[in-house]
């Protein structure tokens, strides 16, 4: 296996993606603001059946998703996409699919989301993950697991694509990328 080069930059991801050709990345993996109002300071205030971290604040509130240029230029400069929270701002992403992915958190009685959706634009089988949410090691609330990612990898990347993270966050998503040897 080849040593992947991993890029993270510190830039505005449509500034970015403005520079880059049509289909530059074989996919696309992101995970955006959802536009639900989630920060990471107000879970702990979450009925008697949820079992909360008191996280942190994060910078970029979730005070809304990204808007319609985003989306279009996210399918301009990449083959494929998984969007996760689709289902937020379905009305931003103009094509149908398929293929879409859930998250089954397995999380048990709690008053947080059973799952998560992503969209993609595979011309497949709707597919549900069933991934236990860590206990530990979450850096902030609405984080990927890497299990999720190195499930994501097998199922719909190939061996040499290129990908594309416009939210990086906490960065699991890059160290699954590596350990599996994408660029």
């Amino acid at each position: 296996m080849k040593n992947p080069e991993i890029n993270l930059l510190n830039v505005d991801c449509m500034e970015y993606m403005k520079g880059l050709p049509d289909k530059a990345f074989e996919l696309a993996i992101v995970d955006v603001p959802y536009g639900i109002g989630e920060n990471g300071s107000t879970n702990h205030t979450r009925s008697k059946l949820a079992k909360p971290k008191d996280y942190k604040a994060f910078y970029g509130l979730d005070a809304s998703a990204p808007d319609q240029l985003y989306f279009d230029e996210l399918l301009r400069v990449s083959k494929n996409q998984i969007i996760w929270g689709a289902n937020h701002f379905i009305s931003k992403i103009p094509l149908d699919s398929p293929c879409w992915i859930i998250w089954d958190k397995v999380n048990g009685e709690n008053d947080f989301a059973d799952c998560e959706l992503a969209w993609t634009s595979f011309d497949a089988l709707a597919k549900i993950v069933r991934l236990i949410v860590p206990k530990t090691g979450k850096q902030h609330p609405t984080q990927k697991p890497q299990a999720l990612y190195r499930w994501l990898l097998k199922n719909y990347a190939n061996q040499g694509d290129l990908i594309l993270d416009t939210h990086v966050g906490s960065a699991s998503s890059l160290v699954v990328f590596e350990e599996m040897g994408f660029d």
